[in-house]
């Protein structure tokens, strides 16, 4: 056999035991008469040992043609190490090695497969092979299958089915853009690979699976960065028969299970909830972070009629209060204005306030505002003595986005947004439609499917910007894992729908035809909700990048540069699919 243990296994209890262990070499060091190589598998690191004065010639002398990730078969007796080394399990022990076996030389690696390697991200990931040896990367794919089979515990002790759904499905004009896929054999026509199992699992209602789930890939050809990639990992669910509370009560405890088993985090109170508009108006963000405090506070009232034509001009003034940073110097504060302006955020300047510890007030618009106003600022804001006040003004939507940057790096900054505490929270009752400037229509917020609020449904003629959705999110630390809304069950609601976001009859028919005539079958009342699992894997690995935690990603291009995808394709190939392609010259 290959090997009796593995790697990471042998213990003091295990001293004086004849073993065989395979892996690859990470380490060598030769001190003359003894030589010490550590042998790497998964499971950990051993330390094996060759002396001159004790080993076979023949097997030391291999030993010194070993090179960086070789792949070896030692076998010898475990002893107890002289010098121990309490950085790893298998520290107290090493291997006296009689016989060594090469099983496949390497060529030099190009970075050192080491947890503090020498290689960049692009190196990385072309030689991604490589990378996932290294011990800290597979334990980000060790924290995913985790994460995995606990999701699978869970649902299933919940009476969930586990059902696939197709990949080759039908291309919708909602949402993000498909990726197509030509078929050979219907000439001339596209399936699409799926952004989610919206629909199918919609129709699993439908057929009477009243609590579904699934660990699925879903695609969007959309711009990327940290947290998205082209295709991705979701957990879909549905369930029948279900409110609103229903779904939140069985996602909470969900969430709560994973931090308890995967994370070690016991999250012992309820999540807290919050509106989606108190989330614009006081955050800035449907995704806000509440692992720190620094509300918005509105002063339209205190601050107008002071002849201050920013202000006077403005559609909101708004700020927050910093505490214990009224000291601030100068030069952080510019450094904060200088912030603000980065082309990213676009602000035109920022106005501060500082609480002086005698009572009185200093700003960079004493020009405009007494003692007086400034005091009063104070009041609203809850400022005491030493603190700042950070204020913005300008359009409502655009001055909420950018002071919601401000406030993030503010609790950054401050060091108050810890890795290791998480602050869920349940968004609430999102609008069903947002207006789009470019194809000046509505467009559904969340997807077509979603219910409206059955008290606001007056309004879908009169002002279908203000209708409320069943809709749902959850948020932790400020990004958002998971998403869902009560489904509409009815075919009359449904095409209400589609005629809302400009859906012809025909239109909504020829698209979505095969779920309207599935409503009229008895479609029970259903709702889910889909976490984006790649970014739980993060949140809960302690990282701002998906991409660790997805065994052989795409860059920030969607390229896979180890296998150099996407390429081009033999003519042949084209030529069965019906498609030409035209290479423009410059």
């Amino acid at each position: 056999m290959y090997r009796t243990h593995t790697c990471g296994e042998l213990r003091i209890a295990n001293e004086n035991e004849r073993v065989t262990l395979s892996g690859w070499v990470q380490r060598i060091r030769d001190k003359g008469g003894m030589i010490w190589v550590d042998l790497r598998d998964r499971y950990g690191v051993t330390q094996l040992m060759f002396d001159e004065s004790k080993s076979d010639p023949q097997v030391v002398a291999k030993a010194r043609e070993l090179g960086r990730e070789f792949v070896v078969q030692a076998q010898g007796t475990v002893l107890k190490r002289y010098s121990v080394n309490d950085k790893i399990p298998t520290g107290e022990i090493e291997i006296m090695v009689d016989s060594l076996n090469v099983l496949n030389a390497s060529k030099l690696p190009p970075f050192m497969i080491e947890n503090d390697t020498d290689g960049g991200d692009d190196l990385r990931m072309k030689y991604r092979y490589l990378d996932l040896r290294r011990e800290n990367q597979r334990e980000k794919l060790a924290l995913r299958h985790r994460m995995m089979q606990e999701t699978r515990r869970f649902l299933d002790a919940k009476e969930f089915m586990e059902v696939e759904t197709p990949v080759l499905i039908k291309s919708t004009p909602e949402g993000a853009r498909d990726f197509v896929v030509p078929s050979r054999t219907n000439k001339g026509e596209f399936y699409a690979l799926p952004q989610s199992p919206q629909t199918f699992k919609q129709l699993l209602m439908v057929s009477g699976f009243d609590r579904y789930f699934q660990i699925v890939k879903c695609f969007r050809d959309e711009d990327l960065r940290a947290d998205r990639q082209p295709e991705f990992t979701q957990i879909d669910c549905e369930m029948s028969f279900v409110e609103q509370e229903d779904i939140l009560n069985t996602f909470e405890g969900m969430t709560k299970h994973l931090f308890k088993t995967v994370r070690g985090v016991e999250l012992t109170e309820d999540f807290e909830r919050m509106e989606y508009a108190d989330a614009m108006k006081f955050y800035g963000s449907d995704k806000p972070d509440l692992r720190f405090g620094m509300p918005f506070v509105e002063i339209n009232d205190l601050a107008k009629g002071k002849d201050f034509k920013i202000f006077d001009s403005a559609e909101l003034i708004v700020g927050i209060k910093v505490d214990g940073c009224g000291n601030y110097t100068r030069k952080q504060l510019d450094a904060l204005t200088k912030f603000m302006q980065t082309p990213q955020i676009g602000a035109k300047g920022l106005v501060h306030v500082k609480c002086n510890e005698d009572g009185s007030f200093k700003s960079s618009i004493d020009k405009f505002f007494s003692q007086e106003d400034l005091k009063a600022w104070a009041e609203k804001f809850g400022a005491k003595a030493g603190d700042l006040l950070l204020v913005m003004s300008g359009h409502t939507d655009t001055v909420r986005k950018q002071l919601c940057e401000l406030r993030l790096k503010m609790g950054s900054d401050l060091g108050l947004r810890d890795p290791n505490t998480f602050k869920p929270l349940w968004v609430m009752n999102f609008p069903l439609l947002e207006w789009d400037e470019e194809s000046q229509r509505y467009h559904a917020m969340h997807h077509p499917f979603t219910s409206p609020k059955v008290e606001d449904m007056p309004m879908l003629d009169t002002d279908p910007g203000a209708v409320r959705a069943n809709a749902y999110d959850l948020v932790i630390n400020g990004v958002e894992i998971g998403g869902g809304s009560i489904r509409i069950h009815d075919r009359e609601m449904q095409q209400l729908m589609f005629k809302h976001l400009g859906f012809s009859e025909e239109e909504a028919k020829a698209q979505f035809g095969f779920l309207m005539e599935a409503f009229e079958y008895g479609a029970p009342p259903h709702g889910g909700i889909a976490f984006g699992f790649d970014r739980i894997c993060s949140l809960f690995g302690g990282s701002d990048s998906i991409r660790d935690y997805i065994a052989f990603p795409k860059n920030n291009s969607g390229r896979d540069v180890m296998i150099d995808a996407p390429s081009a394709v033999d003519n042949t190939q084209l030529e069965e699919l019906s498609i030409r392609v035209e290479v423009k010259e410059d």
